[in-house]
C-alpha cells in the first residue's frame, strides 16, 4: 500500500495540551488562502518556487516566506535540484487533510 492509499485514521488520539497547541497551529497555517494554495499546488508532486509563486500570485520573497513556515511545520518538505528548490507534501497525512476538506466543501454544490 502506498502513502496515498492509506485509509483515514478512525481512532481519536489523546493529545497533550502541547500537541493540541501544535495541531491548532497547523490549522492556522492552512487557514491562510495563500499558504493553502501553495500546499494544494504541491498535491501532484514537487514544484519549484517560481511556479508556486505564479500559481499563488505572490512575489517570490513572500512565497519563500510562506514556504519556510510550511516547511518548519512539516506540512511541506524541500529538496534541491540543481539551483532550484522544489517543495512537496511532507507526508500522506497532509494530502488526506487537504483533499478531505476540499471534498467536504464541494458537498454543498
Amino acid at each position: 500500500m502506498t502513502d496515498t492509499q492509506q485509509t483515514c485514521c478512525t481512532e481519536i488520539p489523546s493529545l497533550s495540551e502541547e500537541r493540541l497547541t501544535r495541531l491548532a497551529s497547523l490549522f492556522r497555517l492552512l487557514g491562510d488562502e495563500g499558504r493553502l494554495q501553495l500546499v494544494m499546488a504541491c498535491l501532484d508532486g514537487p514544484q519549484p518556487v517560481c511556479c508556486l509563486s505564479e500559481i499563488a500570485g505572490m512575489s517570490q520573497p513572500l512565497t519563500s516566506h510562506h514556504l519556510r513556515g510550511l516547511r518548519e511545520a512539516r506540512i511541506l518538505k524541500s529538496s534541491r535540484k540543481g539551483k532550484q528548490m522544489l517543495y512537496e507534501l511532507d507526508d500522506h497525512h497532509i494530502r488526506h487533510v487537504v483533499l478531505d476538506l476540499a471534498n467536504h466543501v464541494l458537498e454543498d454544490e
